[in-house]
């Protein structure tokens, strides 16, 4: 009896540790080139983001309608989100994206500083 105890813990020991690696192993990898589209009370753009994964945090640059930038942020299962700061007529603007990743699509919100807020789908190349 005691050997067949340590059988059946065993092996759920095992299939415990086969689902962990599973569940790790899903991670997404965004690390790549993204083509956005944001929506916001000021109109459309379509800036393009080069994200670069390590683990949970995002290093990259933001190039679209605001200029050039360099960006930071994390993912965590499919929730990402990643900000940069521009200038904009003399003045800084922080600009945050949050939201989620599905494969080679991602979609959320971004806050555009005090001037307002949209929504934004991107595509992975």
């Amino acid at each position: 009896m005691r050997l067949r105890n340590l059988v059946v813990a065993a092996t759920s020991l095992m299939t415990t540790a086969f689902l962990l690696l599973a569940v790790a192993g899903a991670q997404t990898d965004v690390t790549g080139t993204w083509k956005v589209t944001v929506e916001s009370q000021a109109g459309t753009g379509n800036p393009t983001v080069v994200l670069k994964q390590e683990g949970e945090q995002l290093t990259g640059t933001y190039k679209g309608q605001l200029g050039e930038a360099p960006l930071k942020g994390t993912i965590k299962g499919s929730d990402i989100s990643f900000s940069f700061k521009v200038n904009v007529q003399g003045q800084d603007l922080q600009v945050d994206y949050s939201g989620t990743v599905d494969g080679k699509t991602m979609k959320g919100k971004v806050k555009l500083g005090d001037l307002g807020e949209g929504t934004f789908a991107g595509t992975k190349e």
